[in-house]
């Protein structure tokens, strides 16, 4: 479990925003290398396939993507100062005055906005979209700042990585860097049966990665491990709650891009009461996955979503259970086996 924990801080550490996430790939990469058979497809995707010692009746995909959400430069002032768009969904309230990584090179820069007293009664009462923020570098001129930066590169929150209490762990990225570990976790076993996975881009602005890799890979069951909204917080209704953390893995039976197979989801309620793993139903249609995808990519596939519980998504600080990470690697082992013969 410790090194399950040391990975996904790993993982979280490294840039990778949609279309740029190179260093979580070659990150990966390294790590499996050695343990499967994985190839690269044409638009980034890692496409991984692991030996067990049975070859199952179902083709059974695991996948999780690498891209997180963050920020792309879209123009540079004369002052310097950088103009620039969300890359993937963003709640602008916490944005304001976060500290950001820019460019392979992780230039430091701060969001900021016109200073508070000099608004309008409207522009303090809203939240203030991206056209009226901009990042700071540090930069005395347009020429200075292109020096160090250019119009498409892409910024991430800059972020720690920690415990909360006795079993939280908070991070940025950790969706789907959690997924990400998930699977590499699994990759390191040895399995009952044959498995594939990828590891997949563009997730977070349309799941093209996971079109493109199911239609490869050609599963008849599609897995999504993600993290999913967990509301268990003051002043929220219970039927908004959705999910609450160190309850267990989340399982969907619809989503607002997805209605999943009900043999599979029944399949892993009675799979986690039979393994006595915790697991939880994601009590409401909310939000959305790379699912989507995979179960309309070439002849369709059966799809399933299985998640981790996670506080404050899209965030600086996402907030999972430990807890919940041990018995959703738990889980999704016991699946494997449970899915290969149906």
């Amino acid at each position: 479990m410790r090194t399950l924990v040391k990975n996904i801080e790993a993982l979280c550490a490294l840039p990778g925003v949609s279309g740029w996430e190179h260093p979580v790939r070659e990150e990966i990469l390294r790590q499996i290398g050695g343990s499967c058979d994985c190839s690269v497809d044409p638009l980034g995707n890692v496409i991984a396939f692991k030996k067990g010692r049975k070859t199952p009746k179902n083709k059974i995909l695991y996948s999780a993507h690498m891209d997180e959400v963050g920020f792309v430069i879209t123009f540079v002032e004369d002052s310097g100062l950088l103009r620039f768009a969300p890359v993937g969904g963003i709640d602008s309230r916490v944005v304001l005055g976060k500290a950001v990584e820019i460019g392979d090179k992780r230039l430091y820069g701060v969001i900021g906005s016109k200073a508070v007293h000099l608004q309008e009664e409207k522009e303090r009462s809203e939240p203030q979209g991206p056209d009226k923020l901009y990042i700071d570098i540090g930069a005395e001129s347009r020429e200075q700042a292109l020096e160090h930066v250019s119009p498409g590169d892409r910024a991430v929150f800059r972020a720690g990585f920690g415990r909360l209490g006795q079993d939280k762990l908070f991070g940025r990225a950790l969706d789907d860097r959690a997924g990400c570990a998930l699977l590499i976790e699994l990759i390191g076993r040895d399995l009952a049966y044959d498995c594939h996975f990828s590891f997949t881009v563009l997730e977070e602005t349309g799941c093209t990665g996971a079109a493109t890799a199911g239609y490869g890979v050609n599963p008849d069951i599609a897995v999504a491990v993600e993290t999913t909204t967990a509301s268990d917080i003051a002043g929220v209704d219970p039927d908004k709650v959705v999910c609450a953390l160190n309850s267990g893995p989340v399982v969907s039976f619809m989503d607002k891009g997805a209605v999943y197979d009900h043999g599979l989801y029944t399949l892993a309620l009675e799979t986690a009461r039979r393994a006595n793993i915790p697991c939880q139903p994601k009590q409401g249609v909310f939000g959305g996955n790379e699912s989507r995808a995979l179960q309309a990519a070439r002849g369709g596939a059966r799809t399933l979503a299985v998640s981790l519980p996670c506080r404050y998504l899209h965030s600086p600080a996402c907030v999972i259970g430990e807890p919940d990470l041990a018995h959703t690697a738990t889980l999704l082992e016991a699946l494997l086996e449970a899915m290969a013969e149906l």
